[in-house]
């Protein structure tokens, strides 16, 4: 009898440790509203290195930022914060984010959304205009950070 409930206990315990490790289905939208809205913020033509260290801070110590179609990962919040200022030298006529679609899991975020934009690239001689959906998922770690990134290009 006392096996049984000294089971019980450690069962309902690792529960409710399991339960804080997860997020709201609320907390995950704002996470990933907040999350694209800093993705915006810093392809805009007046972006600064704030709105890339901004973008950064979201992400945790141990990211992944997976680019699937392309085959291509970032993994060290260095080399993606010299990209990003790299294209600080882009000239930016416009860019925009719309999210069209959210689905919530545990502690993960699917985001479908629309990026349209037109943009001159500092290494290129001619003007590149875009929309495209894409799907984004987010998977956040207990902190809340973004600690994986799955990026599906349309």
């Amino acid at each position: 009898m006392k096996k049984s409930i000294l089971v019980l206990i450690c069962f309902l315990f690792s529960l409710s440790s399991h339960a804080k490790d997860k997020f709201t289905s609320e907390q995950l939208i704002e996470k990933a509203k907040a999350f694209v809205a800093a993705k915006n913020a810093r392809q805009q033509p007046n972006a600064t290195i704030e709105e890339i260290e901004n973008y950064i801070s979201l992400l945790s110590d141990d990211f992944i930022d997976e680019h699937v179609k392309y085959k291509f990962t970032y993994t060290d919040k260095s080399k993606l914060r010299q990209d990003m200022i790299s294209k600080l030298k882009d000239e930016v006529i416009h860019s925009s984010i719309e999210i069209n679609e959210v689905m919530v899991g545990v502690n993960v975020v699917f985001v479908k959304m629309t990026e349209s934009g037109k943009v001159k690239p500092a290494h290129l001689d001619k003007t590149i205009e875009y929309s495209k959906t894409n799907i984004v998922s987010l998977e956040f770690n207990q902190s809340g950070l973004v600690k994986h990134i799955r990026r599906h290009h349309g």
